[in-house]
């Protein structure tokens, strides 16, 4: 999540892009948008209203339009594409739903491509392509959101919780910045912070484009939630799984060190009992008339043996074992007397 905060351009010309203030989202809300619109299609990016992004444009067509655009100040209509892999994409392979974006900055980088940075301002729906060369354009028509009571106490605690989780998730991931948390914290606007959250959440674009296209801003902050919730458990499932794994390999390093210090006091005492002890094993070992099925079996479980740690309760169960199997009389028979006379009269 938020990982465009680690990816935002960071040349010393870049100005600090600010939040949403409230006086620009009454900007966006006011702004009208016009009959038509050159069409951006985006590659794994969904743009929401207000929100702020840095994409790189590399296509011969995505590059003339934001040229032209940036030249002339115009609005751009950001579409995202259906399929990544799409190269040149056609109409077909859109999404209808887009946002209109105002071009803030377009930065030649070292690298030599081009990046440019976006701020989302309104929703519209593609009515018609009226153009394909040298870029798309559409005839467009804005999309108003469904008026809600933003005092309700359901969608206030809704918006709060979203806050929360967003914060614990930022506060569970080393590789996000702080930033995040204070940017998250500072939000009033309750639609802005749900664009916020929804164009840094790492989910899949498709998942993007069904938040963008919903039109009620309780029942799209309610699903960002519930994808809030999910990528919060997934991070806290990893992080337990990590700290365990952490825990073990210094549990193993520890033991170890500690077996090689032991080693090495015995060495200095006259030896090592325990190799004594697995010494004597194998030379009992080498006098049983044992089959083939046998010794593989007990020469496996010795080296077994031999790679354990003496002080762990599985060294004396593996060695009671052996023992065990060294006890039995292999291939080792009395005479047995069958004489029933005999037998009754021992026991008499």
């Amino acid at each position: 999540m938020f990982e465009n905060f680690l990816n935002s351009p960071t040349d010393e010309e870049t100005e600090f892009i600010p939040l949403l203030t409230s006086e620009d989202e009454k900007s966006i809300t006011s702004e009208k948008l016009p009959d038509n619109l050159p069409i951006l299609p985006l590659r794994n990016t969904v743009l929401f209203p207000g929100a702020v992004i840095p994409i790189t444009v590399g296509r011969d067509k995505s590059i003339a339009l934001i040229n032209d655009a940036y030249k002339n100040k115009n609005l751009i209509g950001v579409v995202a594409q259906k399929d990544e892999k799409v190269e040149d994409p056609q109409p077909s392979d859109i999404y209808k739903i887009g946002t209109s974006a105002r071009i803030l900055k377009v930065l030649k980088m070292p690298d030599g491509n081009t990046t440019v940075i976006l701020q989302g301002r309104k929703k519209f729906v593609i009515e018609k392509i009226i153009q394909t060369e040298p870029y798309l354009k559409a005839k467009i028509q804005s999309l108003e959101e469904a008026p809600i009571d933003k005092d309700e106490e359901e969608f206030v605690a809704i918006i709060s919780s979203i806050k929360d989780v967003a914060v614990k998730i930022i506060k569970q991931s080393p590789n996000i910045p702080t930033e995040a948390s204070f940017a998250v914290q500072n939000i009033e606007s309750p639609a802005y912070l749900v664009s916020f959250i929804a164009s840094h959440i790492n989910i899949p674009s498709a998942e993007k484009q069904k938040l963008l296209e919903e039109n009620n801003l309780k029942t799209r902050a309610f699903q960002l939630l519930t994808l809030l919730n999910k990528e919060l458990n997934l991070i806290e499932l990893k992080n337990q799984i990590q700290n365990k794994a952490k825990s073990d390999i210094e549990r193993q390093q520890r033991e170890y060190f500690l077996n090689q210090q032991l080693k090495m006091i015995q060495e200095e005492l006259g030896g090592n009992p325990y190799e004594q002890e697995i010494n004597e094993l194998e030379k009992k070992a080498q006098k049983k008339k044992w089959n083939k099925t046998t010794r593989e079996f007990f020469d496996k479980n010795l080296k077994k043996l031999k790679k354990m740690s003496p002080g762990t309760p599985d060294y004396s169960i593996h060695l009671a074992h052996l023992e065990l199997i060294l006890e039995l009389p292999w291939n080792h028979y009395s005479k047995d007397i069958l004489d029933i006379n005999y037998a009754k009269k021992v026991l008499d």
